[in-house]
């Protein structure tokens, strides 16, 4: 048995009704120079072949009585891989916008918490003869950074597929606990709550200069002398935008339904921008993204005059921890600038706005936060999150964000999946009570794929945002052409 993280729990325990916790990708295949097309039972042969690379894809949750504790991974005693890999096929002509509205559907779909949190499908019938593989796996197992280590263990750089060696011993799935087991393994971890709290409060005062700041009370007095006696110098942070969000259409009850749309844009002509401005990849990005919701809200005189805040996840998974999955991931807010007209300008203060955000180091230590989540009790903490969602998108608090805004980086070299040639791999999130638009870009072999998932009611034109975001980096390239560096 494996116990989740108090992180990994926080994913599982924000799913509603109308609010799902997984994350998905859709990699789409050419494969014309292949032999053949892959078939259903090749696939499921391959992940057979695998899947002890893949520790996720066999382990299925156990709950704590009453959410005492959190809950814990076991490996499922009833695997069955053909509940979880399907197929289908899209009608003719099998065009981007039927293949979106397909994955829009099946994502919109909870996965079963009796079975371990993933699915698979494949899609056939997509013009150009093309196909795609859907996969659907829940956010508590994996971040962005190993969710892409999966689809590694799952893809190959040669056309043909490599030999993988077997486990170094047989997989032995667990016996399933009883409750009282599991009632008793909770009891404890609440004897054991007070030891929790103490090392939690001696980390917590070791910071408190930081927790002080990320609060809004500003340097606070005898920092330094602190800092000195705990032997700290000052601690890596993660920032909050200075201003708050200003309320978009976007910004409202989500429903249980989604929209999804995607597109594919050269790295060389993002990197071309970055060289003229002298920023960085992510601040093209960051800056694409702002000037599409510019011009969306623009187009439907919603406009606000502040500027629109985002959130922006950040990996704080180290090399001692690849290949462990679960979640090492932190966030921090940025201003978007969306109140500046001028393309040249508005990145330019994207860039001082993610520079500030990475040396003022203005919000908690990413470790802090990540023991509090353990420390605090599902039962509670579920409930807890749930009422701040609702309470800022009843206006009783601020919002805390307008867009979440996710740059995952991928290989840089083409790769193959049972001999056809992987074409784009985009990105599916998630959204929530409040964020109903989330805009997320994986890059791949030369080109940034990008992923725009949204609520269907609050964003019925999520097409429209994708062209506006060429628009976009049309005006960035265009005032690259114009811009001197000083």
């Amino acid at each position: 048995m494996h116990q989740l993280s108090g992180l990994d729990t926080t994913f599982l325990n924000i799913e509603t009704p109308t609010t799902y916790g997984h994350v998905s990708g859709l990699a789409v295949f050419d494969p014309s120079e292949a032999d053949h097309t892959p078939t259903l039972d090749e696939m499921k042969a391959l992940i057979r072949d695998r899947i002890h690379l893949l520790p996720p894809y066999r382990r299925r949750l156990v709950q704590v009585p009453f959410g005492l504790d959190q809950p814990y991974w076991i490996e499922d005693p009833d695997f069955d891989l053909d509940f979880h890999v399907r197929q289908l096929a899209l009608p003719p002509p099998g065009d981007r916008f039927q293949l979106a509205d397909q994955v829009a559907r099946i994502v919109s779909r909870p996965l079963d918490r009796s079975r371990p949190l993933w699915e698979l499908y494949l899609i056939g019938g997509l013009e150009g003869g093309l196909f795609a593989e859907l996969t659907k796996i829940h956010h508590c197992a994996v971040d962005g950074v190993s969710g892409a280590e999966i689809l590694g263990n799952l893809l190959d750089v040669d056309p043909s597929p490599r030999v993988v060696d077997p486990p170094d011993r047989p997989w032995t799935p667990d016996e399933e606990p009883s409750q009282v087991e599991m009632l008793m393994r909770g009891i404890l971890s609440v004897a054991a709550t007070p030891r929790k709290g103490m090392r939690l409060g001696i980390k917590s005062i070791r910071h408190l200069p930081q927790i002080a700041e990320s609060f809004g009370f500003g340097p606070l007095p005898g920092a330094d002398r602190i800092n000195r006696l705990t032997g700290r110098q000052r601690a890596e942070m993660l920032s909050q935008a200075p201003t708050k969000p200003p309320r978009t259409s976007f910004n409202g009850r989500i429903s249980a339904h989604r929209r999804f749309a995607y597109t594919s844009i050269g790295l060389d002509r993002v990197k071309a921008v970055k060289g003229a401005f002298g920023v960085t990849v992510n601040d093209v990005i960051m800056a694409m993204c702002a000037g599409t919701l510019r011009r969306h809200l623009d187009s439907h005189g919603e406009l606000p005059a502040d500027p629109l805040v985002a959130m922006v996840p950040v990996s704080v998974r180290t090399k001692e921890q690849s290949g462990t999955y679960g979640n090492q991931v932190a966030s921090m807010t940025a201003s978007l600038h969306t109140d500046i007209e001028n393309p040249a300008e508005r990145l330019l203060a994207i860039h001082e706005s993610m520079r500030v955000a990475k040396e003022k180091h203005q919000a908690l230590p990413a470790e802090i936060l990540q023991d509090l989540a353990q420390f605090t009790a599902p039962a509670i903490a579920a409930r807890a999150s749930r009422v701040i969602a609702r309470a800022a998108v009843a206006e009783i608090v601020d919002l805390p964000f307008n867009v979440v805004i996710s740059n995952v980086p991928g290989p840089q070299l083409p790769l193959y999946g049972l001999g056809a040639k992987l074409v784009a791999n985009y990105p599916i999130s998630a959204i929530n009570d409040g964020v109903g638009l989330n805009m997320t870009v994986q890059s791949y072999n030369g080109s940034l794929d990008f992923g725009f998932v949204a609520c269907r009611e609050l964003v019925p034109d999520l097409w429209e945002l994708i062209d506006r975001l060429n628009d976009s980096l049309d005006a960035l390239e265009a005032a690259a052409g114009e811009f001197e560096t000083p």
